[in-house]
């Protein structure tokens, strides 16, 4: 049998992260099988409907290197995949008018007030609340015919079976049994004609040989229409697969505390497609060992297996995201590193994401600027351009404390920044310039380096850090932090860093004197 999947989204909205890891479970699946992925857009519902959502989803599908097989945007065998141009050829016309001929569905002529009305007697009856045949579920046809003479409005109903037991079996929870007397007859095709997602779904998934449905737990409650329908045409049903619900590390429905949010916001924030697909293929799907790190697609395709994901809840941690993304950018080099800063900014989205951007800011920190934020990732790629091999030794300095891509435009500023306007932390300047007697000789000693020579244009770290110590030697000192924070701010501001030699080797003799005159006008 080949493996044929679908990832079958309703554009009314963002692609969030439930629906990625969806998309993303299939696709290795679908790869690692050998077999075929295939996009269906289900757009049914035309109140909601968003031709901006569905482009959402193009756009971010193909920034995190998803590819289909079939489907809207590359064209298939069973074109078109757009439910709501399948349903203007009469696809589902021809199937529902079979499912009424088998006695498996019915016209229900309700109106809005009735069906309210009938919902408020359940309620206070205490009855179950729902749809369970009304007026219309064993009506005579010529009760039917009179009503559609009439011109009222109708739904068609799935004709839900009564008094039986419905087994629905899942890969990962096995057998799942529901009271099929507890089961409201759904809504199959609507009073405008469209087809719901519990016809339409399940017609497209039989009509286009979908072998797996994965989608997520919360479908679990309605899988009995779906399994039902499938008996009703005598088709031999997929194999369901409903993943876990992913939840925040407090155990609670994931939200944008959480740090959940859409997709595309991920790539602004400076998360690789490549990171952020190892981070989502890892909530809810075990690969049977430690291994946490795939640095390469291939290797996640070849161990991934549907039977390996889990039934309990799969946990979104930030925390975790952050720290494989800056695993996968301490494996770079330091121009892969500026080239994939450079794509980040060439995206729309995330010029959009910053300048509008909110903050929700914890309790003791301070609130994010996004305009900020954005300003220092473009100043360093302009600087780059100026001075490309200069910027890329800041970002080789850099990249071991770094968790995003964003985080470079901070993280390099103090290197790129003129010497004339480097920020100083007054925390830092307090602390280390203040009442430090020993600290203007130092700074004697680090400018007399750098006019007689002993700091040159390419002087190593190793002999920045041998003059140091040497000073320091003779400096009378019993340790030699006095030396080295007082330095380190002088040179860039702030009391946390890079290696202090390293940055001085990049800094050079210039930025170094520069920055230790100004940093003097700062002693008391």
């Amino acid at each position: 049998m080949s493996v044929r999947v679908r990832f079958a989204p309703s554009p009314t909205g963002l692609l969030h992260v439930g629906a990625l890891r969806t998309v993303l479970f299939d696709y290795l699946f679908a790869r690692n099988k050998g077999g075929q992925l295939i996009l269906r857009i289900e757009d049914t519902d035309r109140t909601r409907y968003n031709p901006e959502s569905e482009q959402e989803f193009v756009d971010t599908l193909r920034w995190v290197g998803i590819q289909f097989d079939e489907g809207p945007h590359v064209g298939g065998p069973h074109a078109p995949y757009r439910q709501s141009e399948r349903a203007a050829e009469g696809i589902y016309a021809k199937w529902i008018a079979e499912l009424e001929a088998k006695g498996h569905a019915y016209k229900a002529f309700e109106t809005s007030q009735e069906l309210e009305e009938m919902r408020e007697f359940q309620q206070i009856n205490k009855q179950p609340l729902g749809y369970f045949g009304g007026d219309w579920r064993d009506a005579s046809p010529e009760k039917v015919e009179a009503a559609i003479a009439e011109g009222k409005p109708y739904v068609i109903r799935q004709k839900m079976p009564r008094d039986k037991k419905i087994v629905v079996q899942d890969l990962i929870r096995g057998r799942i049994e529901f009271d099929s007397n507890t089961l409201p007859d759904p809504v199959l095709i609507k009073a405008d004609g469209m087809p719901t997602y519990h016809f339409a779904a399940m017609v497209d998934d039989h009509l286009m040989g979908i072998t797996h449905v994965l989608r997520g737990e919360e479908w679990i409650s309605t899988s009995p229409y779906h399994w039902t329908l499938f008996e009703m045409f005598g088709w031999q049903p997929p194999i369901f697969v409903h993943c876990p619900v992913i939840v925040g590390k407090d155990g609670k429905k994931l939200s944008k505390r959480h740090g959940a949010t859409r997709v595309l916001d991920y790539m602004a924030q400076g998360y690789m497609k490549g990171a952020l697909k190892n981070f989502i293929a890892l909530i809810g799907w075990a690969p049977g060992d430690d291994r946490e790190v795939y640095e390469d697609e291939q290797e996640l395709i070849q161990a991934f297996s549907i039977e390996r994901l889990q039934p309990s809840p799969g946990q979104f941690d930030m925390e975790k995201l952050r720290w494989l993304n800056g695993h996968r950018i301490r494996l770079m080099s330091p121009e892969e590193i500026l080239a994939e800063i450079e794509g980040l900014l060439a995206e729309a989205h995330t010029v959009q994401y910053w300048e509008n951007f909110v903050d929700e800011p914890m309790p003791n920190q301070k609130p994010i600027d996004g305009k900020e934020v954005l300003g220092k990732v473009q100043f360093l790629v302009k600087r780059a351009h100026e001075d490309r091999d200069y910027v890329l030794k800041a970002i080789k300095e850099e990249r071991e404390r770094v968790g995003s891509l964003v985080d470079f435009g901070d993280a390099c500023e103090f290197f790129i920044v003129a010497d004339d306007s480097l920020n100083y932390d007054p925390k830092a300047t307090a602390k280390w310039f203040t009442g430090q007697a020993h600290v203007p000789a130092l700074f004697d000693f680090l400018t007399a380096c750098c006019e007689n020579g002993t700091f040159g244009a390419d002087t190593p770290a190793e002999e920045y850090e041998n003059a140091i110590k040497d000073y320091f030697a003779s400096s009378g000192l019993d340790k030699l932090g006095p030396i080295v924070h007082p330095t380190r701010v002088a040179l860039t501001g702030k009391t946390v860093g890079p290696g202090l030699f390293e940055l001085m080797a990049v800094l050079g003799p210039e930025r170094i004197k520069n920055r230790v005159a100004r940093a003097r006008t700062m002693l008391s």
